[in-house]
C-alpha cells in the first residue's frame, strides 16, 4: 500500500469521526463538550490569551497563528481545537502523529486543505522525522515539495497550499524538535484543574444530562477526579448508572461514595492500578527502590501503562518518588495503606532520570 493510500485510511474529518460513533455516544459527547471559549471552564490564562489571538485574527481577516497545546491527557486539548475551529467558523480536520509515518501521508492531507481550515494533529510529537520536515515548510511558507520519481531522476514539484492553521496537541512537549516547536506562534501549557473547577464541570455536565446531583454529591465526584475533566465526566457517568439502578436517580454524597467505592476509586482518586503499584512497592519490595520494569511485572501491566497512567498521579500526590536506584514509596504512601513506614525513608535522594 502506498503512503498516499494509507493516509486516506488514517485521516478523517471531525464530521466523519462523529458519524462513526453511535447515537448515544454522539449525543453525550456533543452535550458535554463546550463549543466556545466562554463555555470552557478553567484554564483562565490560556482562555484569555487564545481569545485575544482569535479575535485579532478575525478582525484582520487573516488566519490565526499555529497553536501548540501541551499537557497531560484529559485536560481539554481536543476540545480547545474544536473551539478554535468553531470560533473561526472553519472546518476542523483531525489526524494524529502516529498516523503520519511518511512524508507522503502528510502531503496527501495537506493537498486537501482549503483556505482557513484548522488541521488538528493529536500527539504531534509522534510524527515521523520526514513528515516533520515537510510540515515545517507547510506551516511557514504554505507550500510543500512533492517528490516525483526516485534516485537521481527524482523531481521536486512545489505545491502551493492555502493559508490554514495547525493546532498541535502533545503530552510530551519535550520530545518536539525545536524547529517544529518554533513554528507555532502560540503555545499553551494546560494545567491540572482545581476541585472547585471540576465541581463546576460536574454540575454543568449533570445539568446537560438531566441528572439530579446535590452539591455534596458533585463535590465527592470532583474530589476524586485527579484534576482531570475527562475523568470527572467518566466518573459522573458511572455514578449516574449506579444512581439510576440503585438509588432512584438522585446523586447525593452517600450515593456518590457508594458508587465510587464499587468502581474502586478511593477518596483521593486512586484506582485499582494505583493501589496495586503502591501495594507492590510496600508489601512486596519493602518500599523499594525497585525498577519500573520489575514493578510493572509485579502488577501484571505493561511498563508504559505504569509510567503513563499510574506513576504521574502517584508522584503528584507525593506517594511515589524516583531515586538513582529505582522507584520508592514515600512515608505518605505507607500511611495511606495503613502501614508503618520504615525509618529514614524520606531522606532518600531523588533523581528523575532513573529508569
Amino acid at each position: 500500500m502506498s503512503s498516499d493510500e494509507s493516509s486516506e485510511d488514517d485521516y478523517q474529518t471531525f464530521e466523519a469521526i462523529v458519524a462513526e460513533v453511535g447515537p448515544e455516544d454522539r449525543a453525550f459527547e456533543a452535550a458535554l463538550r463546550p463549543r466556545t471559549l466562554d463555555e470552557l471552564i478553567g484554564q483562565e490564562r490560556v482562555r484569555e490569551q487564545l481569545s485575544l489571538m482569535l479575535e485579532a485574527a478575525v478582525a484582520r481577516g487573516r488566519t490565526p497563528d499555529h497553536v501548540l497545546l501541551s499537557g497531560p491527557p484529559g485536560l481539554g486539548k481536543t476540545t480547545i481545537a474544536m473551539i478554535i475551529a468553531h470560533q473561526l467558523s472553519a472546518p476542523l480536520r483531525i489526524t494524529s502523529g502516529p498516523a503520519i509515518q511518511h512524508a507522503g501521508d502528510l502531503a496527501a492531507i495537506l493537498s486537501g486543505i482549503n483556505e482557513g481550515d484548522v488541521l488538528f494533529i493529536d500527539e504531534i510529537h509522534r510524527m515521523s522525522r520526514p513528515a516533520e520536515e515537510l510540515l515545517y515548510m507547510a506551516m511557514e511558507d504554505f507550500r510543500v515539495d512533492v517528490i516525483v520519481g526516485k534516485g537521481p531522476g527524482a523531481t521536486a514539484i512545489p505545491l502551493e497550499i492555502p493559508a490554514f492553521t495547525v493546532v498541535g496537541a502533545t503530552t510530551r512537549a519535550g520530545l518536539l524538535p525545536s524547529p517544529l516547536r518554533d513554528r507555532f506562534g502560540f503555545t499553551a501549557q494546560l494545567d491540572y484543574y482545581e476541585s472547585p473547577e471540576l465541581h463546576r464541570i460536574v454540575e454543568r455536565s449533570a445539568g446537560l444530562l438531566g441528572l439530579d446531583v446535590t452539591t455534596e454529591g458533585g463535590w465527592e465526584i470532583a474530589s476524586r477526579s485527579r484534576g482531570t475533566p475527562r475523568i470527572a465526566n467518566r466518573l459522573l457517568r458511572r455514578v449516574r448508572d449506579f444512581a439510576e439502578v440503585r438509588a432512584g436517580g438522585v446523586v447525593d454524597q452517600s450515593v456518590a461514595q457508594d458508587a465510587l467505592a464499587l468502581y474502586e476509586v478511593d477518596e483521593l482518586g486512586l484506582d485499582r492500578l494505583d493501589r496495586a503499584v503502591l501495594n507492590a512497592l510496600c508489601r512486596s519490595f519493602g518500599g523499594g527502590p525497585v525498577g519500573v520494569q520489575t514493578l510493572a511485572v509485579a502488577v501484571a501491566e505493561e511498563r508504559e501503562t505504569v509510567e503513563e497512567l499510574a506513576e504521574p498521579f502517584l508522584v503528584r500526590l507525593g506517594f511515589l518518588a524516583r531515586t538513582p536506584r529505582g522507584r520508592v514509596a514515600t512515608a505518605a504512601a505507607w500511611r495511606h495503606l495503613g502501614l508503618a513506614a520504615p525509618a529514614g525513608i524520606d531522606q532518600l535522594p531523588l533523581d528523575d532520570q532513573t529508569d
